[in-house]
């Protein structure tokens, strides 16, 4: 009975969900909780916060903590390469020709893999092209 309860889409996890799916910011939650008001105007900072979470654990969407601030969040937990530009915060989703890079290293692995992620740091190319025009 209690994993019915678990896995049921109230009103309000299903927005959260439509909202974090919706675009690829990787947004946090009070950006998604802005969105949501727009939709249920009631609903409150603690429930989207706990929606985000049990969403994380069900595997439906991924969280992304990087140590300074909040948390991001991105609504594809299909395993793909992520960009945090060190200057703007911004995290953008990004595909890489040729061979898979984290295959190669979940291969070497001394054990069984079972998640991972897969991230680089820089500087965006807005951020470089605003520092290019000062």
């Amino acid at each position: 009975m209690a994993d019915h309860k678990q896995k049921r889409m109230t009103k309000q996890k299903a927005a959260v969900y439509d909202i974090l799916c919706s675009t690829t910011s990787h947004p946090t939650a009070d950006w998604i909780y802005g969105e949501a008001r727009k939709k249920i105007p009631e609903i409150s900072l603690g429930t989207v916060y706990r929606n985000l979470q049990v969403l994380c654990r069900d595997g439906k969407i991924l969280e992304l903590n990087y140590g300074k601030g909040q948390s991001r969040f991105d609504g594809n937990p299909a395993p793909h390469y992520h960009f945090v530009c060190e200057r703007c915060g911004k995290v953008y989703d990004f595909a890489a020709n040729g061979p898979r890079v984290d295959q190669a290293i979940v291969d070497a692995a001394p054990g069984q893999v079972d998640t991972y992620r897969f991230e680089c740091y820089g500087i965006c190319n807005d951020c470089l092209s605003k520092k290019n025009m000062l």
